[in-house]
This record gives C-alpha cells, sequence and structure tokens, in this order.
C-alpha cells in the first residue's frame, strides 16, 4: 500500500503553514463493515521529512520489540471499557434518576436487571473475528454497564496494532447502537470500579519448563 498523507492541521498534529501529515501502512485487516475486499489499514504518522511524528509512539515499540525479537514476547491484554448513552454523560442503561443497585451481581452476570449492552459486545466481538483480530474473551464488569475483552496472546509489536484496531472497531460498533464508549480509567465517580488495561506479558523461557525462575528474575530487575 502506498503512504498517503492528510492535512494534519484539521486534527491538531499540525500547523496551518505546513500541515502534511504523511500515514504509512504497517498492518492490515479485513474490514467486517463494508466486507468484501474492502480493508482496515494501521497506519504510523510522520512529519514531512518523513520521520515519525510526536504522536506516532508506535515506532519507538516497534524498534524496541525489534532488539528483543529472539525472545520472543507474548503479550495479552484485558481491555476495559464503559458504555455511555449518545450523550456520552448518562452511563448506557442506568435509571433516568438516581443509581443502579451496589456492584456485586453484575461482574460476568446475566440478565437484563444485571447486564447492559451486551449486544454491542458480542457485534464487536464477531466484528473483531471476521477483520482477523486476535480477540480472546468477553465479560461484563464489576459496575453495570462496563465491560472488558481480551486481545491476545500477541507477538511483539502485534500487539498495539490488534489492540488499536480492536478498540476502533469497538467505537464504530457502538456507533451503530447509538452507544459511546469511553476508556476513562474514572468516568464515574463515588464507589463505582474504574476501567483499566492489564497487561500480561511472557517471554519464551517463561513459558517454558522451569520458567517461573526467569519470571522471578524478572520481576527483581523491576523493583530495582
Amino acid at each position: 500500500l502506498p503512504i498517503w498523507n492528510f492535512d494534519g492541521s484539521s486534527t491538531g498534529q499540525s500547523i496551518g503553514e505546513n500541515s502534511d501529515i504523511y500515514i504509512k501502512p504497517v498492518a492490515c485487516f479485513k474490514d467486517p463493515f463494508r466486507r468484501g475486499d474492502n480493508i482496515l489499514v494501521m497506519c504510523e504518522t510522520l512529519n514531512d521529512q518523513g520521520e515519525p511524528h510526536p504522536t506516532n509512539k508506535r515506532r519507538s515499540c516497534a524498534e524496541s520489540m525489534e532488539k528483543v525479537a529472539d525472545q520472543h514476547p507474548w503479550f495479552g491484554i484485558e481491555q476495559e471499557y464503559t458504555m455511555f448513552d449518545y450523550t456520552a454523560r448518562h452511563p448506557y442503561g442506568w435509571p433516568q434518576n438516581g443509581y443502579p443497585g451496589p456492584q456485586g451481581p453484575y461482574y460476568c452476570g446475566v440478565g437484563s436487571d444485571r447486564v447492559k449492552g451486551r449486544k454491542v459486545v458480542e457485534a464487536h466481538y464477531r466484528a473483531c473475528m471476521y477483520a482477523g483480530v486476535k480477540i480472546a474473551g468477553s465479560n461484563a464488569e464489576v459496575m453495570p454497564s462496563q465491560w472488558e475483552y481480551q486481545v491476545g496472546p500477541c507477538e511483539g509489536i502485534e500487539m498495539g496494532d490488534h489492540l488499536w484496531i480492536s478498540r476502533w472497531i469497538l467505537v464504530r460498533v457502538a456507533e451503530e447502537f447509538n452507544v459511546v464508549i469511553s476508556f476513562d480509567p474514572k468516568p464515574i465517580e463515588g464507589d463505582w470500579n474504574g476501567a483499566g488495561l492489564h497487561t500480561n506479558v511472557s517471554t519464551e523461557v517463561m513459558r517454558e519448563d522451569g520458567g517461573y525462575e526467569h519470571i522471578i528474575a524478572a520481576v527483581e530487575k523491576m523493583a530495582d
């Protein structure tokens, strides 16, 4: 695929006097919305000199992954998010006046009195599978209207590409249901759970027999 460009001043990524931002294709996925021969393309952003744009964090990550490629790092991501109605202010399915019952019965729950937005979740899962995203599971979370899905295992930079495409697909799917997706770590104040992104990582030696000692060694290095 060719390198394209766009007006970065429209997205706050450049000034009007020199607004060209270039997008370099780095990963392709099947398009679950238009289907057929259409694709979704993950791109890196470059400035007018062809260098990584300050907002392009993928390039440095890819370079780091290349340095440790011989260790075959695997990543598994648990992405939490919260659904809001079309106003992006009121949690989807919550009472218009007041709050739902206390947390407890919602986690991995079932039933319309406990779970809100499952149609969005199922549609997102199917769309990711069609696209080729390595989605691996989903579940209702502790706070009502809060969900989680898992991506992985993916090796190296593939993790970031699959995660970002899965997020885009989620927001796009939710649009069809007039639902707004929030990745805010604390979308509702008070005694309501936040939403995070848990990262599971291992190297090849950690996954082999006797790998526990390599896990401990890595943890001790981080502690230093």
